[in-house]
């Protein structure tokens, strides 16, 4: 969960303060968000927290073409998946 008192910095505070802001970010957890005149511009994450965001993202689109497969009638049932299965194993 983000912290506004302090996960929020100005890019001149990351600019001059970068190795502080990597560890904070490892350390905690916590992405970072970087403004730009006053509008957030980027965030800044830790490399598990990325992958975990990347995966979950993944993940939904993968459902998503499930659900959309199951209510157009685009489905196998498991007699059939076991004898296309055998069939390709012979």
């Amino acid at each position: 969960m983000v912290n506004l008192s302090t996960d929020i910095k100005p890019i001149s505070y990351i600019k001059s303060h970068t190795a502080e802001i990597i560890r904070q970010v490892s350390e905690n957890k916590n992405p970072v968000i970087i403004t730009q005149n006053g509008e957030a511009k980027a965030v800044i994450l830790d490399v598990d927290s990325y992958q975990n965001l990347v995966n979950a993202v993944n993940l939904m689109k993968i459902i998503s073409i499930g659900d959309r497969d199951l209510k157009n009638g685009k489905i196998v049932d498991h007699e059939e998946v076991k004898k296309r299965i055998s069939k390709i194993l012979e």
